[in-house]
């Protein structure tokens, strides 16, 4: 009956837990304490844990309540795939309707122009994200960042756009350039730059 009830409670906060993270911890609060299966000191300290350990907040905190909750492996699994699964069913939707669309409007201008605008709007929003992080708040005096910095930073929102640009090219050219454009490249290649000119 336990493992019934944290199934269907875990989905239930897949479902309408928008925000996630810390915004889904009152719904699985209200979720233990309705079901008992845990103290309120036993829940903050699973809050600690699930917010210092690698991966999203939500589901760390239904794999240590559904361990604690049954006393087994096979309760912690069961709270993750429930809380998963309703993200996973919703982004397969998109996905699915996504493909078809881009399928049948492929050879739309207009389509291709709006997916064009879209992933440059998105690449805009990351680097205001990264210019507001990076802005001096407590001492407006004191940059936080130099002309080297800037190089960097640029450099990288080049390589990201580059592709979208080159419409003609050859394998070769082409290949190397998704290698260079793509994040992971990126990170590493920025943290090396960033380390060899600021060590």
């Amino acid at each position: 009956m336990i493992y019934l009830q944290l199934f269907l409670s875990f989905l239930k906060i897949g479902f309408f837990g928008f925000g996630g993270g810390l915004a889904i911890f009152s719904l699985i609060q209200m979720e233990v304490q309705a079901h008992g299966w845990m103290t309120q000191e036993e829940f903050v300290d699973i809050l600690a844990i699930s917010q210092v350990t690698p991966g999203p907040i939500g589901i760390n905190c239904a794999t240590y309540v559904g361990y604690t909750a049954t006393g087994n492996v096979w309760g912690s699994l069961l709270a993750t795939t429930a809380i998963v699964i309703p993200s996973l069913i919703i982004m397969l939707a998109i996905c699915k309707v996504y493909f078809i669309i881009s399928t049948r409007f492929q050879h739309n201008v207009y389509f291709s122009r709006t997916m064009h605008t879209l992933r440059l709007s998105v690449l805009g929003l990351i680097a205001a994200a990264a210019l507001m992080l990076i802005k001096p708040i407590n001492q407006p005096s004191v940059s936080f960042i130099d002309w080297r910095s800037w190089t960097i930073f640029a450099t990288t929102c080049f390589f990201t756009i580059l592709p979208l640009f080159i419409k003609k090219s050859t394998n070769w050219l082409k290949s190397a350039l998704n290698i260079i454009s793509h994040p992971i490249t990126l990170i590493i290649l920025a943290g090396v730059a960033g380390y060899v000119i600021y060590s």
